[in-house]
């Protein structure tokens, strides 16, 4: 996860939480427009009306700001994933309406998503997302897939076992979507979640059809 450098004030500080956001804010413009490699730290000041060294009292580079602007959005995406639930009826048709959400939430930023995953992209945000992708495949579809059978992870270390059908999972999800951003998104979410969702369900040896 980014460090900051906010010179030991609290992160909760209203005024320091302001400037990062304003931050992440102006880099998401950014990459709406450009490469994510052509984008300067003077860029994104300009853009959030700040100095270069104010930029620099919060983060090293553009990269570790763009891992930033990431984590909050992929913590919506991995909560947008398939989890068991109480009560829950047909498990595969809420892993696949919850597949739907996670294009759709991809699609909704899909030039940050492109930057980041895309050839030009950062190596270390793209292994940032892979992590926190595999913690939560590992956590909530094996979850769904297994009927809610599976123990969950002690959710104290951001740390997991190695789960290979986890790892394989995210690495294919991220292929998948990096494939889909690049082309500009051809297919719609819904779509793509029908694609998907046998393929996952293969993985963990369960019935991919859907009920609607």
């Amino acid at each position: 996860m980014a460090t900051t450098r906010t010179g030991g004030a609290p992160s909760g500080d209203r005024r320091v939480r302001r400037t990062q956001a304003a931050l992440e804010r102006a880099l998401i413009r950014l990459v709406e427009e450009r490469d994510l490699s052509r984008i300067s730290v003077a860029d994104v000041a300009e853009r959030a009306g700040v100095s270069r060294s104010t930029f620099y009292d919060h983060y090293r580079d553009v990269h570790e700001l763009a891992e930033a602007a990431c984590t909050a959005m992929i913590d919506d995406l991995i909560g947008s994933l398939p989890g068991p639930g109480p009560g829950t009826v047909d498990v595969t048709r809420d892993a696949s309406r919850s597949l739907e959400a996670f294009f759709a939430s991809l699609a909704e930023h899909s030039g940050l998503y492109r930057g980041l995953l895309g050839p030009r992209g950062s190596a270390r945000v793209a292994d940032h997302i892979r992590r926190r992708v595999t913690a939560g495949v590992h956590d909530r579809v094996r979850q769904a897939l297994a009927g809610g059978d599976l123990p969950e992870r002690d959710g104290s270390s951001p740390e997991i076992p190695h789960d290979v059908p986890a790892a394989f999972t995210a690495g294919a999800l991220i292929g998948v979507v990096a494939d889909w951003l690049q082309r500009g998104c051809p297919r719609p979410p819904a779509e793509m979640a029908a694609l998907t969702m046998p393929l996952l369900s293969a993985i963990y040896g369960v019935d991919g059809g859907t009920s609607r």
